[in-house]
């Protein structure tokens, strides 16, 4: 299979996170159990319920999960709802990738615990941050923790990059947003900030090196 070149993800895309100021109460999202379970200066990502029933949120989704089984057909492997069920393991982009590249990840032996998935996570991460080129000094937009943590942002930037990158023959919706909240435990105490996530852009400029499919 010959090899594509690979292309600047992020400045394609120009997307980026954007903090925006939160007035009143922060929202209840469990504090108590975050802050049992938030070590000193981690952070957490939660996507706001209104986002999830966002159409343009939705219908990025289904084409992603559509993407994916119809690439993994022959695996017969069956991705559902919700995408971050089937995905946060690495199992299901190992297989991904593999049949994209044309390639065999080699995974290590490891043990089915956290601790193991996540050593398995990073090999396929940084297998998917080769081919698109991803450099950790860029900030990529998906890690070991923010994938195994089942944030589906994390999740939609990777496939969002990937299925362009392989020019799949899907068309995203434009403009997609996601509203996120932070929250970082600092000295003790929960911090909170809410942010907008942009997932897709409007594409009425596209660099020559980048073809989209319609």
């Amino acid at each position: 299979m010959p090899r594509r070149t690979a292309y600047p993800v992020f400045d394609v895309e120009q997307e980026g996170r954007y903090a925006i100021d939160s007035p009143g109460s922060p929202p209840n999202i469990g504090a108590v159990s975050l802050d049992a379970q938030l070590q000193e200066g981690e952070e957490r990502y939660m996507v706001d319920p209104a986002s999830r029933e966002d159409p343009k949120v939705k219908e990025l989704v289904q084409v992603l999960i559509d993407w994916i089984n119809d690439e993994l057909a022959s695996h017969r492997i069956i991705v559902k709802h919700p995408l971050e069920e089937d995905l946060f393991d690495g199992q299901v982009l190992q297989k991904l990738i593999e049949k994209l590249e044309n390639i065999k990840v080699e995974i290590p032996e490891v043990t089915q615990t956290e601790e193991g998935q996540k050593q398995k996570l990073k090999v396929i991460l940084d297998e998917a941050n080769r081919i698109l080129q991803v450099q950790q000094w860029q900030n990529p937009k998906w890690t070991v923790d923010t994938i195994h943590s089942k944030y589906l942002v994390a999740m939609l930037h990777l496939l969002v990059a990937l299925a362009r990158f392989y020019r799949a023959p899907v068309r995203f919706p434009e403009n997609v947003s996601v509203r996120v909240t932070a929250v970082q435990k600092r000295d003790g105490l929960l911090h909170r900030r809410q942010m907008i996530e942009e997932i897709t852009a409007t594409y009425e400029f596209v660099p020559y090196t980048f073809r989209l499919l319609t």
